[in-house]
């Protein structure tokens, strides 16, 4: 057989054969590389490089990187999903970009880690975000090219568990091997170890040329009138994404401002643990529920709505108790959202053969809260009520988030 070993030539077509538990297991390991190269920035490192960089203006300095690199990302995941829905390479359509986003994102992060001041800060955070965002539109597109449906809510909980311990490693190695040049390099060296597993496998779709279809701005634009169920998917999972980006930008400043712990950098941490432990008891176990009963609304809706109580908890109860309880009731809730909704997102697809520019699409829901948090949270804890105001908004916005994944019609 030419072509990547194992490779499926009708990609346009629904996967019928269950994926191999292998195959599972080092998707879910190289999510876990991808992730940690995320979070580890996000959670630790920008913060602090933010606060050596510019001590007074530290806010604003990490809200336009997050921010910034946000926005490079809403273009390159649904860009690349594209591209990889027409590449035609003998190694396969999603596999190359997989391999190209991890070095790129590698690299990146190694600018990061030299970075004399914000403007290169920023530089180093737009281009690991436009090459981690590549690799992610590749990696989850291989999903509804590999996976039949009866298998997606536990596909995604390993996804999910591959996201979670990302959190967990990239925080934990940021806080662990001190300095902040040392913390993107061992980010950067991980992913790339994490990822090439996966690669090895060499299990892809190989799309024939005479079938690539064309691209055009046009493409990306998918009408909410022609297609409302995924319309409807798209805005709940904007709504509840934007919930969570609004509690977690500030996390670091929140337990040291508000909270007043000794250590916040290591009180984040120890969070991102408790949550990260409640949220492997259900993320798992929550889609394979959603797959035996047929059923995905109502696991998101309910998700939301646990994830909301969290909020709700760090507005009315800013200590370290309350946050420490609060982590623990988000990872409930966001367990089941991750695993079940990432199935939910597969399963209101509009084409078979865009399936990688459409989950982009899709993940532009995951990417813009990004850039909006910062420019709705920053007024709020300097002018506008504090962190108890911006945890209330957060809760406010899950729910609608929540409700609103009934008006989908063709997913149960």
């Amino acid at each position: 057989m030419s072509g990547a070993r194992g490779a499926n030539h009708q990609p346009q077509t629904e996967p019928t054969t269950p994926v191999p538990a292998r195959w599972t297991a080092l998707l879910s390991l190289a999510s876990l590389g991808l992730f940690t190269a995320f979070y580890g920035p996000i959670q630790v490192l920008l913060g602090l490089q933010a606060q050596d960089l510019a001590p007074d203006d530290k806010e604003l300095a990490l809200g336009v990187v997050v921010g910034l690199g946000a926005a490079f990302s809403v273009v390159a995941n649904p860009l690349f999903g594209a591209i990889s829905d027409r590449t035609t390479w003998r190694a396969g359509r999603r596999l190359p970009w997989t391999a190209l986003g991890a070095l790129g994102g590698a690299a990146s992060l190694g600018l990061l880690a030299v970075a004399p001041n914000v403007a290169v800060m920023a530089i180093g955070w737009c281009a690991a975000q436009f090459s981690l965002n590549a690799m992610q539109a590749a990696l989850f597109a291989a999903v509804p090219d590999q996976v039949p449906h009866r298998q997606r809510g536990m596909v995604g909980g390993w996804l999910g568990v591959g996201q979670t311990l990302g959190i967990v490693v990239g925080s934990g190695l940021a806080a662990a091997v001190g300095g902040l040049a040392a913390g993107y390099l061992v980010c950067a060296a991980f992913l790339v170890v994490a990822t090439v597993p996966y690669l090895l496998l060499r299990k892809d779709t190989v799309l024939d040329p005479v079938a690539r279809p064309r691209l055009s701005l046009k493409s990306f634009w998918i009408s909410p009138r022609r297609f409302p169920d995924f319309g409807w998917a798209w805005l709940t999972r904007f709504l509840l994404n934007l919930g969570n980006a609004i509690a977690i930008v500030y996390l670091l400043y929140f337990l040291q401002d508000e909270v007043g712990h000794d250590d916040p950098d290591s009180g984040v941490f120890l969070l991102t643990a408790i949550y990260a432990v409640t949220l492997l008891s259900t993320v798992v176990a929550g889609g394979v529920w959603s797959d035996r009963t047929g059923r995905r609304r109502v696991f998101v809706c309910w998700a939301g709505v646990v994830m909301a109580v969290a909020a709700l908890i760090l507005a009315f109860w800013p200590t370290w108790p309350g946050s420490l309880l609060a982590a623990g009731v988000l990872g409930i809730g966001f367990g089941v959202y991750l695993s079940v909704d990432f199935a939910l997102m597969t399963e209101v697809l509009p084409a078979a053969g865009d399936r990688g520019k459409d989950l982009g699409v899709i993940n532009i829901a995951n990417s813009l809260p990004q850039v909006l948090a910062p420019v709705v949270a920053a007024p709020i804890v300097t002018h506008l009520g504090g962190y108890p105001v911006l945890y209330l908004l957060s809760a406010l916005v899950g729910v609608a988030g929540s409700v609103l994944v009934y008006r989908i019609r063709s997913v149960t």
